[in-house]
């Protein structure tokens, strides 16, 4: 099986410039580059749209994977394993992302991740968790999250609506990984069915996703304007995920 070089995009902008960076700085070896992207029914169905842009800018196609099992669903990870997120992570991450990408790899791959300027200490804690061959062009050419953002305005791509609506990221709707109260208010607001379908699975898991007064509460629970999502952090959520819920497990 011959080397190749795998970019892992998630639509968001970081993966999207470290891909395209990967197959401008790889011309050479254009034919052993693939773009693979892991279906998540719960992202924001304008990602389809931004996914196709991009497919145009890398001048390669894109590769769609999903956990057939689940139906690429984080809803289905949720009531099938009785279990949403807490001390072990989440298992959406496990099952629809890394679980895809191991499936997927060869021994041989070289894998192109969206690590930022900004996440040099997260970028040397995958390298020494994980066995792999790969590299992050963001750290390497110093671009930060907001330059990705930038250089995907230039390029005459719109980005994702979820950034347009004034989220942090573009993971799905309703990032269980989250646990501000502001950012849940906000998805209430923006998307008030998919905040009560996670309400509801939560509820009968018995997860508690948000805070209040620094108590967990059920979703259900939340007063309506309580948190200043401009005020909490980001939340990331991709294929390199796992190690931030192996550091929480440990």
């Amino acid at each position: 099986m011959k080397k190749r070089i795998v970019c892992w995009f998630s639509c968001g902008a970081a993966s999207a410039v470290a891909t395209k960076l990967a197959i401008v700085e790889n011309a050479d070896l254009k034919n052993q580059i693939v773009v693979v992207r892991c279906i998540v029914r719960e992202e924001h169905q304008d990602n389809d749209r931004f996914a196709k842009d991009c497919e145009k800018w890398f001048g390669i196609p894109i590769i769609n994977l999903i956990n057939e099992k689940y139906d690429g669903s984080i809803l289905e990870v949720f009531k099938r394993r009785g279990y949403i997120s807490g001390i072990g992570g989440a298992p959406c991450t496990r099952l629809l992302k890394k679980e895809i990408r191991e499936k997927y790899s060869t021994a041989k791959d070289n894998h192109v991740f969206g690590y930022t300027a900004n996440e040099v200490d997260r970028w040397n804690r995958f390298l020494d968790a994980n066995n792999i061959s790969a590299s992050t062009p963001l750290i390497e050419h110093s671009l930060q999250h907001s330059d990705c953002l930038a250089m995907i305005k230039r390029a005459g791509i719109e980005l994702p609506a979820m950034y347009k609506l004034g989220y942090k990221h573009n993971n799905c709707i309703g990032c269980v990984k989250a646990s501000g109260a502001g950012y849940w208010n906000k998805i209430r607001k923006d998307f008030p069915e998919q905040f009560l379908r996670i309400a509801t699975v939560s509820r009968q898991i018995g997860c508690r996703l948000t805070r209040e007064n620094s108590k967990r509460i059920f979703l259900d629970e939340l007063p309506i304007g309580t948190g200043c999502y401009s005020d909490e952090p980001e939340v990331q959520c991709g294929v390199f995920c796992e190690l931030a819920e192996q550091d929480i497990a440990a």
